[in-house]
């Protein structure tokens, strides 16, 4: 009869655990509120793995990284362990990071040249996806040292390389790789993207050689068109003080310092005006030209002045039937304007007849061209600014 008591007892203590687990609340149960958030703490069920590891929020992450990065194990399983790891947060697209890791299973020189060559490639999957274009193609560069016929290596190498646009180095490594896998449609479509790409990129390179020697020898025109008219183009201007030893003293040392410098950086005004002298189809230069009204601080600019045009014929249409805003005297009509250059070597204005054609102008010879724009002054004549203005300068005609 021992038996059965003993059994009767077992289970009123069984009745008694259930009851009192049916009123008592289970002590490490989820919370109804943020049970997805602690759901999400467990390794296996995670979504995503946090930037930091903290032991004390996730020990049992910490435990599980502990094991795959235990120092204790052998260096190949270490790095085959940082590998995988790597894959992981390639697949989540968080390059960085996989990078980082290919680097560490790299760094443990495990000497398993398949892992080192999987290693490489991966990680330069890693930076081509970044964009670091150079760093994929030296990982691709090892391990096809590694592997010479390794496929995936030679497929981010020739990818590497067209990014990179050396299209005719990306077509050899499509040469290699097509030799070890002659049916391989990834290689045969780089290589019909890299040949294309080269062929486009030579007919630009020619037409751009092209187009440079026609602009050289446009230049070299213009050069000539003006030496041979006896124009001075100052290549520079810079501030001179009256009366110093830097002065353009006389014709001849005037004419062979300008000519010794003409080139089309002389020439060039674009700096200040946004325009260069140019020779026409005619064989004409034409000018830009900047007119200074001192008595108002006001500028004209001419871009395209032809040599063989008058002072006249720009003037009549500046101050034809509409007189600027700024002659509020309303003085400035064409027939009532003087025209000057100025030679500040010798501090004398040469005042310019409207009736003279710009080209006989420049080569006249106390004209220099400053800043590729020659320059002229206009005044009222008869004017009280007119006559304070040239009290005490130098007057001369052509």
């Amino acid at each position: 009869m021992a038996a059965p008591q003993a059994q009767h007892d077992s289970d009123d203590g069984m009745d008694e655990f259930m009851d009192k687990f049916k009123t008592e609340r289970y002590k490490n149960a989820f919370s109804e509120k943020n049970w997805e958030e602690e759901f999400d703490n467990i390794p296996m069920f995670m979504k995503k793995a946090p930037e930091e590891i903290d032991p004390k929020k996730h020990p049992e992450l910490a435990c599980l990284q502990a094991i795959i990065h235990d120092e204790d194990r052998p260096p190949e399983e270490q790095a085959k362990s940082l590998k995988d790891e790597g894959n992981v947060f390639f697949k989540e697209k968080d390059y960085k990071k996989a990078v980082v890791c290919y680097t560490a299973g790299l760094q443990k020189k495990c000497g398993d040249q398949d892992l080192d060559t999987v290693l490489l490639t991966n990680r330069a999957a890693a930076h081509f996806h970044l964009g670091n274009m150079r760093s994929a193609l030296n990982d691709a560069t090892a391990a096809k040292k590694i592997k010479p016929d390794h496929l995936k290596a030679l497929i981010r190498g020739a990818q590497s390389c067209i990014e990179l646009r050396n299209f005719a180095e990306a077509i050899q490594w499509c040469d290699e790789g097509l030799k070890a896998h002659p049916t391989d449609k990834k290689l045969q479509e780089l290589r019909a993207a890299a040949d294309k790409h080269k062929r486009a990129a030579d007919r630009d390179a020619r037409k751009a050689k092209l187009k440079e020697k026609k602009l050289h020898g446009e230049k070299e025109a213009l050069l000539a068109a003006i030496k041979d008219r006896g124009i001075k183009v100052l290549q520079s201007v810079k501030p001179r003080q009256r009366g110093s030893d830097s002065e353009v003293e006389d014709e001849d040392e005037g004419s062979s310092a300008a000519m010794s410098q003409l080139n089309l950086d002389g020439l060039s005004s674009q700096e200040a005006t946004g325009a260069q002298v140019i020779l026409d189809e005619q064989g004409s230069l034409h000018w830009p030209v900047l007119f200074l009204y001192p008595e108002h601080q006001q500028t004209d600019f001419i871009s395209a002045f032809c040599e063989n045009n008058c002072f006249i014929d720009h003037l009549a249409v500046m101050f034809g039937e509409e007189l600027p805003p700024w002659d509020t005297d309303r003085k400035y009509h064409p027939q009532n304007l003087q025209l000057y250059f100025e030679d500040e070597g010798k501090e004398t204005l040469y005042q310019v007849n409207p009736e003279t054609p710009l080209l006989k102008v420049l080569q006249h010879k106390r004209c220099f061209v400053k800043a590729g724009t020659p320059s002229f002054i206009v005044l009222v004549k008869g004017s009280p600014f007119w006559k304070q203005f040239l009290t005490g300068r130098k007057i001369r005609g052509l």
